[in-house]
């Protein structure tokens, strides 16, 4: 069993019902292999994670940039809380070892999934919210979420990415970017897509996102990355 007081030392969060925090990390494919009729998946939790991290974003940076209009301030929040970007912060706080998952889902490497690192990342978002209440939340997302939007912001990707790419790749390279979906996984209510942006034959960076739309911006701030970083 994962030792969930290493956890929270990585979260700096001290949990009331330790519990709440061990649902966050259960996948759905660890219950239909475990056939535990007590246990519950992390996707309720996710689904609340999800909206507080949406509120709390918009805040900040509504707080952050006040010179901002509505248009720049909606591309930034998108980016701050798209799929890359809350896996790569899940990834940085080792979540993915913390993972109940089924035994297919390890094997195909799901504790380093980007789309499931960031569901879990929203879990524990709504686990922190649940136990610890908007104060913890708080503290949390402006030690480990802050400092990306400010870089986000710093380094003017708050376009919308897909546009912002096609810029670069055009002034860079004379070419314009083409996505291609490479993988369509989950149940009709539930999707999640990969989608690979190109440039001619060269895959440059993949996305993931619960929309075709959502995938592609998050291959874009993959590929913006790769050309304003390098």
């Amino acid at each position: 069993m994962p030792n969930l007081n290493q956890l929270q030392k990585k979260l700096k969060t001290n949990f009331k019902d330790i519990e709440k925090l061990r649902q966050a990390l259960i996948h759905r494919s660890y219950l239909n292999e475990s056939h535990q009729n007590q246990l519950h998946s992390n996707e309720r939790y996710e689904f609340l994670g999800d909206a507080v991290l949406e509120l709390w974003t918009s805040k900040t940076i509504f707080d952050l940039f006040p010179n901002y209009p509505e248009g720049k301030l909606t591309n930034l929040r998108a980016l701050a809380v798209c799929t890359g970007t809350l896996a790569k912060l899940a990834s940085q706080l080792n979540l993915g070892q913390y993972l109940f998952l089924s035994r297919g889902e390890t094997k195909n490497h799901g504790q380093s999934n980007q789309s499931i690192l960031a569901d879990t990342f929203e879990a524990v978002l709504g686990a922190i919210y649940l136990d610890r209440g908007q104060s913890a939340v708080n503290k949390f997302l402006q030690t480990f979420l802050l400092p990306t939007i400010k870089k986000l912001a710093k380094r003017k990707v708050y376009k919308d990415p897909k546009s912002l790419f096609q810029e670069i790749a055009q002034k860079q390279r004379n070419i314009t970017p083409v996505y291609q979906t490479i993988k369509e996984t989950g149940p009709d209510h539930q999707k999640n897509f990969q989608v690979a942006v190109y440039l001619n034959k060269d895959k440059i960076a993949e996305g993931n996102g619960k929309s075709k739309r959502l995938a592609q911006e998050d291959a874009s701030l993959k590929a913006i990355q790769k050309f304003t970083l390098s």
